[in-house]
């Protein structure tokens, strides 16, 4: 009885979650944005950014989330030169983090589809099965990022010192998402840094944005370096000279008041190359 009652509230929740987040026991938000209560079952934090000022889109400050850090002491460990794992789901029931991960797949909803899932059509139009992911297949997914403050309040993060740190190419795709980390990170203030993952979706549904907070912490590393201020990220696909190098802030845009960047005409905003963005780790953020 239990196991059906825990499925159809699961079922229910995933009408309600046609979206995607890098799910983490360092995140904000793990459990809903009660801190009082840890719901295995949440979605809140998937739900994704529209027409919202920047009071509002910041970290999630619309649901709570921006007041909802994980438990002291829990961080998202970033290993200097290596990589990090996180899982990109519509639901934390849809990851390890809940009922022994028994409803855990090898896709976000849980459910079995083809290595080569595409949408129907000629040319493939975009996935029907699953509209969280916005895409037709996986080489039209917009790619997501991790940005890092170091910043151990969040209230101190600020576009300029939220650096895109690493890029994760034709994503979200699959559950397990592997992130890398440039050698040259330096280590956090004891309290730890604040971290953030984004996601603009290229296509397929409401050009929406999604932006995540996480308690990060860099570990082995012994680096004296230190980011630059990011700057605004451009649209380079007819010139790559007019691309941005070194650190970037997160894209932002379709909201009620603090966007960077709009949408080129016949074309995306996405964390790709068009966009100065290359895969894995970014090494040239330094000052």
């Amino acid at each position: 009885m239990l196991r059906i009652l825990t499925l159809s509230i699961l079922a229910t929740s995933k009408l309600a979650s046609a979206h995607v987040v890098a799910w983490h026991p360092g995140m904000y938000c793990l459990g809903g944005n009660d801190t009082s209560v840890d719901d295995p079952n949440t979605n809140l934090a998937v739900n994704p950014l529209w027409d919202l000022p920047k009071s509002k889109w910041w970290f999630q400050a619309d649901r709570g989330c921006d007041k909802a850090p994980p438990v002291d002491g829990v961080f998202l460990e970033l290993p200097a030169g290596q990589n990090f794992t996180t899982e990109l789901a519509h639901n934390r029931a849809q990851t390890t983090l809940s009922f022994n991960g028994q409803y855990a797949g090898e896709w976000p909803d849980g459910k079995d589809h083809p290595e080569d899932w595409s949408g129907t059509g000629t040319p493939p139009g975009c996935i029907q099965d699953d509209g969280a992911i916005h895409t037709n297949n996986q080489t039209m997914a917009g790619g997501t990022v991790f940005a890092i403050s170091y910043q151990s309040d969040m209230s101190q993060v600020t576009m300029e010192n939220l650096v895109v740190f690493s890029v994760l190419e034709h994503t979200p795709w699959k559950r397990i998402a592997t992130y890398e980390v440039p050698a040259d990170l330096p280590p956090c203030p004891d309290a730890g840094c604040i971290c953030a993952w984004g996601w603009v979706p290229q296509g397929c549904g409401e050009p929406n944005m999604y932006m995540a907070g996480y308690k990060c912490k860099v570990t082995g590393s012994s680096s004296t370096k230190q980011l630059a201020q990011a700057q605004v990220p451009k649209y380079c696909a007819n010139d790559t000279s007019e691309c941005v190098g070194g650190a970037k802030q997160i894209l932002v845009m379709n909201q009620a008041d603090g966007n960077n960047v709009v949408a080129p005409d016949n074309d995306f905003v996405a964390y790709n190359e068009k966009w100065g963005f290359q895969n894995g780790a970014q090494n040239d953020i330094f000052m």
